[in-house]
């Protein structure tokens, strides 16, 4: 994810749409040119030297003149469209954001400030596209202008000392006249080359990247696929970085616990505190150390594959893809249509794409815009219930949605997902109250462990107890009540 999070869309649009196109369609034509025409030019310079063999210093003369011309050319050049390349990255990036937001955009009547923003960035990046050009037009006057001098120099020549041979005082002019547009067309080529050269460069950036872990888990590692049978997590000295280099700054830092099998854990604390980077230590999608052990089995030395795809999660902003439900539900066609229709009847959703022609196969528009952000995280919901995994993480999945899609996520958890480990990153401190436990993150660190209502009642730090103190004294006291009763239906259980 360090890739993604340090490289803007638009950045990575142009390296796969301009500086491939270049590559497929550019380079090789000028390649070919650059290639005919110093040929052509190699056999006129001969041709003109035949005639006169003392032509061959003041070839050479004008050929140093076109090489330190060609250089300094080539530092401009290359720098000038450098910098059209960088310039035509962020108009990409806007409009991809603005087409993904257009719906807000025209409810807040922003259009007018975003026309402006995209003219500006149009305007930068057209000024950087005439700076090119205009260094390509100087380029070729001087080539002009050199060239004119080379034949100037052979005609009063042949007036000052008239040759023996007529025919040849024509053949030399009219090959030294033919150099000029041929020259000017063959270095402003071969310096286009150089310049095109910089899509590559770019394009062998992306194949320098340290790739992920592997996919597949090697044969002597390979977890059964029955694995995780229990979803006993436990974490020994976990830190995680989101930078490939081991010197950065650490945004977990040696988090030790154990979460038991089917046990429901709440992990809350402030903005920043580490709550979501647990999350994606769990998924290793950065940096981690230390090590994460799920019933047995080390994280580290499993594919991707094989742990990613035994962890389901409800993220926070539902994403459909553009196809079809079933697609969204079942993108390898793992499961028949009865247990499609059995996950949409759990979460409600069953009514709603009945309503549809096609049922199964109704187009999902881009994005999921067709269904409401409710329905939306419903449809992942039904997801993690087709993959019945023994660990489900819910990355705050009812921050955004209503009361009524609250309580019917909830009630889903319970009932579907009870004999299941279940993460839940949490902002609204009810949704965790009547959880096993609670990890509470704060910069990084896990700073408490334990049930809600011992850690309201017992906890000597109080940093818990301080949060759910913020929601209101009333607040407080439902939610003290609810963590209770959570509290004393376990000790019962424990007991029984």
């Amino acid at each position: 994810m360090y890739f993604f999070n340090t490289n803007p869309s638009g950045r990575i649009l142009n390296r796969f749409s301009k500086d491939l196109g270049q590559l497929d369609e550019v380079l090789p034509t000028i390649m070919l040119d650059v290639l005919q025409i110093f040929l052509t030019l190699a056999g006129v310079i001969v041709v003109i030297c035949i005639t006169n063999p003392y032509y061959l210093i003041l070839t050479f003369v004008l050929g140093v003149i076109f090489y330190y011309l060609r250089e300094f050319y080539l530092k401009t050049s290359r720098d000038v469209k450098r910098l059209e390349a960088v310039a035509r990255s962020p108009i990409y990036s806007h409009l991809s954001t603005s087409l993904n937001g257009l719906t807000t955009i025209r409810a807040l009547g922003a259009q007018k400030a975003l026309i402006a923003e995209f003219d500006n960035l149009q305007d930068l990046h057209s000024s950087g596209y005439y700076t090119f050009l205009s260094t390509s037009r100087a380029f070729g006057y001087y080539v002009d202008f050199f060239c004119a001098l080379y034949t100037i120099i052979i005609v009063l020549n042949y007036f000052i000392n008239p040759p023996t041979k007529p025919g040849e005082v024509g053949l030399a002019i009219t090959q030294a006249m033919s150099l000029a547009g041929m020259v000017q067309y063959g270095m402003t080529q071969s310096a286009e080359l150089d310049t095109t050269m910089t899509a590559v460069e770019r394009v062998l950036e992306y194949d320098d990247i340290e790739p992920e872990g592997e996919f597949e888990s090697q044969p002597s590692k390979k977890p059964p696929p029955t694995w995780p049978e229990q979803g006993k997590i436990v974490a020994d000295d976990l830190s995680l970085r989101y930078s490939p280099d081991p010197h950065s700054k650490y945004v977990l830092k040696s988090l030790n616990f154990e979460i038991k099998p089917m046990e429901k854990v709440g992990i809350v604390g402030r903005t920043g505190a580490g709550k979501s980077s647990l999350i994606n230590a769990l998924f290793r999608l950065s940096y981690n150390d230390g090590s994460i052990i799920i019933d047995s089995r080390n994280t580290n030395e499993l594919g991707l594959h094989d742990l990613r795809s035994k962890i389901s999660i409800i993220p926070q902003e539902p994403v459909l893809f553009t196809g079809s439900m079933r697609y969204n539900l079942d993108p390898f066609e793992e499961y028949s249509d009865a247990k499609l229709w059995d996950a949409l009847e759990e979460v409600k959703l069953k009514p709603v794409i009945s309503e549809f022609a096609n049922g199964l196969q109704s187009k999902i528009s881009e994005g999921g815009s067709n269904f409401s952000v409710g329905q939306r995280q419903l449809v992942c919901l039904a997801r993690a219930i087709l993959r019945e995994n023994r660990i489900l993480v819910m990355d705050e999945a009812t921050a955004n949605v209503d009361p009524q899609t609250d309580a019917l996520i909830r009630a889903t958890i319970r009932n579907k997902f009870r004999e299941c480990t279940v993460l839940t990153i949490a902002h609204r401190l009810n949704t965790i109250m009547d959880s096993d436990k609670v990890i509470v993150m704060d910069a990084g660190q896990m700073v408490e462990f334990g049930s809600p209502y011992e850690l309201l009642t017992e906890s000597e730090s109080k940093i818990f107890h301080s949060m759910v103190m913020e929601t209101g004294q009333s607040s407080f006291e439902s939610l003290l009540s609810v963590a209770e009763k959570a509290h004393l239906e376990s000790q019962k259980e424990k007991t029984a």
